[in-house]
């Protein structure tokens, strides 16, 4: 296979649902088949629920003018009237309350917003939690914050690591941002945000908000102070319709059987509440649908909305296709994959008739003159145990002075993938799937052609990392070629794994972040493709020593390209944390006892590093305030280096270093195949690629978006297995340590799962319960019904960092589940050996 190489001389070592109920800020409206809706609109032109939008030319000119702001709406998953985007200034989010103010954006849209008088922004009460002012924010974690080549949840094996920090579930293989496993999987979709918890009014999540709970506030409120204040908005255009305008979700009949609507259409009701419910033609629809709904009840289908009408509580749209049973994987995953616009169709024969088509390939004569002959080097792979896309080798050869060679050997992917052909065009559109260079005495970047002499897995390096002066018994490694030994390829490992180790101390003694959170790994049944099991995934140093080597490349190729080619490098930069977010977290910290610097990516990670000890409780503590650091955390993102003016920008905040780029995936990323084309030109073997930097960041635009795309699939693919699971094997019970408090109810992590969940006191058999705040801690007494008549009620305290035992169990309806809290003084995790779910089988 012939390889870009990097050598490195180194030293040794809403509504959706609630459109139909939510007209306007003061009103209800009239579900579809209500009379009075039928009769309004025989009699004349219906009046309008929504706000013409703006033109264009208001909109530039009011951007520019600072009257008006853009940025991405985010709708809260469990209360679906509130929305929010970021303020500019890092301060607390802008609301927008309600459907009507979000005049027809969906979730993930770029939308323009005009401020509302301040009579009308919406009240935080002292004791509010930020988790109302908030919203519920999806991490966004680049996987270099996490960590890199982990599992998959897919039945076909483990994949790489997450995009750092944020994206850390998904597949990366540079833990860029910092984040060494996923984030913790919050199956409804919900990753709160806040850091501090305890709202007076909040109760179940799902339930109504009442007005004086949330919204605007009364007249005489005007002299309330600022920061009891926040900005409060309307959508007046939207820029950019990220959303895919697809749902998922189940048919019904009208209600009034006797509308002229009930003739026409059916009504479309969206498993996400985000979505507005919609009309569709009835033509759509099963023949037998009208005379047989019920035989329906149950089938998922996917609908695209095509118009929405500012008349109309409802969108219009077309039913796609019918996708099986609610609650079956393959269903569920396809209306996933669809809800996000990932494109999983087969290739077009003219896409394939760019691939060679004599397989086996043979590499054509002419590219051994144009390559370096590394042959008959000691090259090898590190993979998981089933990785298929084998897009990284490594090399390490000692050298007469003492120092080593290292080689990074990646795919030459775009080798295979001409610029302008229908490979590229279809590869783009889809898209994914302290600097220390001082350390090293040279590089060497050049095409070469290399012969892996075995394929090792994570498992193989790891035992031949644990036992450095064993060998390794024959039957326990893969075939490895005649021209090398096992010792030879054993003796390699334990270099790099050296080198490696100096490497990671160096980076973080350099001031580089990481955030490990809990990742599930799920053992599935081979027959039916269901999760049996699952366990935590295991950061171990044979990934670390991947990592490193992976990351250095990336830091090497994104100087040599910007060095080359200043105005059009794709590069990937990770901004610092959200301002306001990372206040309230100082404040939180500070509120709870814990000696947290926030002052740099390093402090932060030193924090973590070094405040806790290694007994059960303060690890799980440690689990918990990763978690948090995670939050005010912001997605690393691809850019054209010409488009950005400030170089300070540039900086990666997790890695701490000036200048990095994705080079090392190719497979499975179009960025890298980019930036191959780049250093390919910076080395003399092309021409630049005919972009400008304009539309260079265009499709670094569309990077970033397939890539939060996927991200989001993968946690809620990880989030549906898990559901499975629970109802497959479940009851499961679990120690939880509690991360935040409200009035009645309590969040926590579960340890031995990594999920977190909701307790709501209303679920629990309590006589009562008592919510106040300590000083500025809150706090929730629970009172226990006695078990048995005679018996002593049971008084159990709630607070941050309490440690708690949980139990998870299925939800009758759908694929859901919820946690409810053990009974103080159960002996121990009752029925857990019989509730384990089974250890073994494939990994995914």
């Amino acid at each position: 296979m012939s390889h870009p190489d990097c050598r490195l001389n180194l030293r040794p070592l809403g509504t959706p649902r609630g459109v139909s109920s939510v007209v306007g800020p003061h009103g209800v409206g009239a579900s579809p088949g209500d009379k009075k809706s039928k009769n309004k609109s025989i009699r004349g032109k219906k009046k309008s629920i929504f706000e013409t939008y703006m033109s264009k030319e208001d909109v530039s000119d009011g951007l520019k003018r600072g009257t008006l702001i853009q940025g991405v709406l985010r709708i809260n998953p469990k209360k679906f009237h509130e929305a929010f985007i970021p303020s500019p200034d890092g301060d607390r989010d802008i609301f927008i309350d309600g459907v009507v103010a979000r005049n027809r954006a969906l979730n993930g849209d770029l939308v323009v917003v005009k401020l509302l008088p301040e009579e009308q922004w919406k009240v935080i009460k002292p004791e509010s939690n930020d988790k109302e002012t908030e919203g519920a924010y999806e991490l966004d974690l680049p996987e270099e914050l996490c960590g890199s080549h982990l599992p998959q949840q897919s039945v076909k094996g483990y994949g790489d690591s997450p995009d750092v920090i944020i994206e850390a579930q998904f597949d990366d293989s540079d833990s860029e941002d910092g984040h060494g496993n996923t984030q913790n999987v919050l199956v409804d979709g919900v990753k709160k945000l806040s850091v501090c918890v305890h709202d007076k009014g909040k109760e179940d999540a799902d339930a109504p908000v009442t007005k004086d709970e949330s919204t605007s506030m009364s007249q005489d409120s005007r002299a309330l102070p600022e920061k009891s204040l926040q900005r409060s908005a309307k959508v007046v255009y939207i820029l950019e319709k990220k959303h895919s305008r697809a749902a998922t979700g189940f048919l019904k009949l009208l209600a009034d059987k006797n509308s002229e609507l009930f003739r026409k259409y059916a009504l479309f009701s969206p498993s996400d509440h985000r979505v507005p419910r919609i009309y569709v033609p009835l033509k759509d629809c099963p023949q037998d649908f009208v005379t047989r709904p019920k035989d329906y009840t149950n089938t998922l289908f996917i609908c695209r909305i095509v118009d929405w009408k500012e008349d109309s509580n409802f969108a219009l749209g077309q039913l796609a296709k019918s996708l099986g049973q609610a609650g079956e994987i393959e269903p569920e995953t396809e209306g996933i994959l669809t809800e996000y616009g990932v494109d999983f169709s087969d290739f077009s024969s003219e896409v394939l008739d760019c691939l060679p088509q004599g397989l086996p390939w043979t590499i054509p004569p002419e590219e051994f003159s144009k390559r370096r002959d590394l042959r008959k080097d000691c090259i090898f792979t590190i993979d998981p145990s089933t990785a298929r896309d084998l897009d990284d080798a490594l090399s390490c050869k000692p050298l007469a002075d003492g120092n080593f060679e290292v080689g990074v050997h990646i795919a030459d992917v775009s080798y295979f993938v001409p610029e302008g052909s229908p490979l590229d065009k279809v590869a783009a559109e889809r898209a994914t799937s302290v600097y220390l260079v001082q350390k090293i005495l040279g590089e060497w970047f050049g095409r070469t052609i290399i012969r892996s002499c075995t394929k090792l897995s994570y498992e193989h390096a790891q035992s031949m990392i644990e036992s450095p002066t064993e060998k390794i018994p024959e039957k326990e490694l893969p075939p490895i070629s005649p021209e090398h030994t096992s010792e030879e390829v054993h003796q390699a490992v334990l270099n790099l794994h050296g080198i490696a180790k100096e490497l990671r101390k160096q980076r973080f003694v350099d001031g580089a972040l990481r955030l490990d959170q809990l990742k599930l790994a799920f053992t599935l049944d081979h027959e039916t493709g269901l999760p049996q099991g699952c366990h935590i995934y295991e950061y171990r140093d044979s990934n670390k020593l991947v990592e490193e080597f992976m990351l250095l490349a990336n830091m090497a190729v994104a100087h040599k390209t910007h060095r080359t080619f200043p105005e059009h490098a794709l590069l990937r930069r990770h901004p610092p944390p959200q301002t306001k977010m990372l206040n309230d977290l100082v404040e939180f910290c500070e509120q709870m006892g814990l000696p947290m610097d926030f002052s740099s990516a390093g402090a932060l990670n030193e924090s973590l590093t070094k405040t806790f000890g290694d007994d059960q409780y303060s690890l799980a503590r440690k689990e918990v305030l990763t978690n948090m650091c995670s939050r005010p955390m912001q997605m690393a993102l691809y850019f054209c280096s010409g488009v950005l003016q400030d170089q300070t920008q540039f900086r990666h905040y997790a890695l701490n270093v000036p200048l990095y780029t994705h080079f090392t995936s190719p497979i499975r990323r179009f960025a890298d195949v980019l930036v191959h084309r780049l250093l390919a030109a910076a080395l003399g073997y092309g021409e630049l690629p005919d972009l400008e930097s304009e539309a260079l960041q265009k499709q670094a635009d569309h990077c970033n978006d397939r890539r939060m795309a996927s991200k989001r699939v993968q946690e809620l693919s990880t989030g549906l297995f898990f559901a499975i699971l629970v109802k497959e094997s479940g009851p499961l019970e679990s120690e939880a340590m509690v991360l935040g408090v409200l009035n009645q109810a309590f969040d926590v992590l579960v340890l031995r799962y990594g999920v977190q969940k909701r307790v709501y006191c209303n679920a629990l058999p309590l006589r009562s319960h008592h919510f106040q705040k300590v000083g500025k801690k809150p706090e929730l007494t629970l009172v226990w019904e006695p078990e048995a008549e005679g018996q002593e009620q049971v008084q159990q305290v709630v607070t941050i960092f309490s440690l708690v035992e949980v139990v998870l169990q299925a939800e009758t309806t759908a694929l859901k589940y919820s946690a409810i809290l053990k009974r103080p003084g159960t002996e121990g995790l009752l029925g857990l050996q019989d509730k384990e779910p089974a250890a073994g089988g494939p990994q995914a």
